[in-house]
């Protein structure tokens, strides 16, 4: 008998996951496998698994190298299986009904749970349909004889989806998937960046703020045909009619906003932190720079000397201005700062960003605080300006809150909520005096920043906005 090379495809390991990692091969191309012994480690979103082989023979050839992700369905190993040819003086028939029916169940192959991916004779897997997927078999003619439909019949169970049929899920990461069912994302529709086509946490973020964009450009166009009576008066259409409750659709930029809170919350793992300051001495400077002959014409505010210090404390705290990258399985550290700033609009909250913020002086800086806020709630911000953000501010303290737990942007590691400015009695100078006090709470992700990390970087940021003079100590 002759031998015969014979392809091992990593299978469907019963999770429904569509890749896998080789992690370790336990084989080497010459060496001889027994049936069914573990030939390498592979592991999935869960969990680490041992590969068994599904093969006795010898090692020919490993198609993956340890490190790689493979998809399901495709050849990892080839095994040189002897004593799978014809034997001389037998018909095929004969050989194949004695594979068939007289070998022992215990030298056959493992049955692997989930590998049903069938090998034609092309050696491709074919696809396997979805539940629920529609039946190509043909249709059966008015005038079809019994015999038709017994052929049919016999037909139907070898009936297989084409290749070219959409069923397999595009390829991206568990994690990536799950964001991509949270914001609502359709990840067919998106194109991936990473490597091979990977889709990335970035590329379905990407999706969905141009998503948000498009929505909220037909929102503001749209029109609606009912209780014009009621509109024409100014009062809303359901109030008009008597109605008792208000009921307005989720969708546009409250969605996608909703859906990447919820997604941020559910992924990374808060911690906040807070610290009440005397910020007296920067409501002085805030005074003497609208005197300024040079500040004359800039709209210069507390969010602008706040933005200001957590650039300065940054540089100094690189932790904070960084991401986890799912996957790719890597803390990415930013060398720069596109500083987001929370803006209540009325179509929703956004969060836009100002590119390179690290570079720009104080003027500067409140001048783009002032364009950002102001395109923004005129519903005129640009995709790109709600993309790439690193790090955010939410100014709490204009609505007379004091402090809060604000939750993170996906896919940045820190946002800092500053709080009202309120004269309160305060330690100063050995005394009880009358000063302007303010909180700052920090939302940071713990994957990426520890509790000292968050605590320095709070404790700088109080630091210049209580005096801001100690900038000459760190920069």
């Amino acid at each position: 008998m002759s031998p015969v090379i014979k392809e091992f495809r990593l299978p469907d390991l019963g999770e429904g996951l569509t890749e896998s990692e080789i992690v370790v091969w336990h084989v080497a191309v010459g060496d001889t496998v027994e049936l069914n012994q573990v030939i390498a480690d592979v592991e999935t979103a869960k969990a680490v698994v041992e590969l068994p082989s599904p093969y006795a023979g010898v090692v020919a050839k490993l198609h993956e190298q340890p490190g790689t992700v493979v998809e399901v369905g495709s050849p990892i190993v080839s095994f040189d299986v002897p004593g799978s040819g014809v034997p001389s003086g037998d018909s095929p028939d004969s050989s194949a009904d004695k594979a068939d029916d007289d070998e022992p169940p215990a030298k056959r192959e493992p049955n692997l749970v989930g590998y049903g991916a069938a090998v034609e004779k092309t050696g491709r897997p074919t696809r396997r349909a979805r539940r629920g997927a529609a039946s190509t078999v043909p249709a059966r003619p008015a005038d079809a004889s019994t015999a038709d439909d017994a052929a049919v019949t016999a037909e139907a169970p070898q009936t297989s989806v084409p290749e070219e049929a959409p069923l397999e899920r595009p390829r991206s990461t568990p994690p990536v998937r799950k964001l991509a069912r949270d914001l609502g994302i359709d990840l067919p529709a998106v194109n991936g960046t990473g490597p091979q086509g990977l889709i990335t946490r970035e590329d379905v973020l990407a999706a969905q703020q141009k998503s948000a964009q498009e929505e909220s450009a037909q929102s503001g166009t749209g029109q609606s045909g009912t209780g014009q009576q009621g509109a024409d008066r100014g009062v809303p259409a359901s109030i008009a009619a008597g109605e008792r409750e208000t009921r307005t659709p989720i969708k546009g930029v409250r969605k996608h906003t909703a859906a990447a809170m919820v997604a941020s919350a559910f992924t990374a793992p808060h911690v906040t932190e807070f610290l009440t300051i005397d910020v007296t001495a920067s409501m002085d400077l805030l005074a003497r720079l609208k005197s300024s002959r040079a500040f004359a014409d800039v709209r210069i505010t507390p969010l602008a000397l706040v933005a200001k210090a957590l650039c300065i404390a940054l540089d100094r705290n690189p932790t904070l201005n960084s991401r986890w990258d799912d996957a790719s399985q890597e803390i990415v550290q930013h060398h720069y700062v596109n500083l987001g700033i929370a803006a209540a609009t009325p179509r929703g909250l956004m969060v836009p960003n100002i590119k390179d913020a690290q570079a720009l002086g104080l003027r500067e800086l409140a001048d783009a605080l002032k364009g950002l806020t102001e395109t923004a709630r005129a519903g005129k911000t640009s995709p790109a300006d709600l993309s790439g953000g690193t790090i955010s501010i939410t100014n709490v303290g204009v609505f007379g809150i004091d402090a809060g737990t604000p939750i993170l942007n996906p896919g940045e590691a820190a946002i800092l909520a500053m709080g009202s400015v309120r004269k309160m009695p305060w330690e100063y100078q050995d005394e009880i005096a009358l000063r302007q006090v303010m909180t700052l709470s920090l939302s940071f992700d713990h994957r990426l920043v520890d509790g000292e990390q968050g605590s320095r970087f709070l404790a700088d940021i109080g630091t210049i906005l209580s005096d801001p003079g100690m900038v000459l100590t760190m920069v």
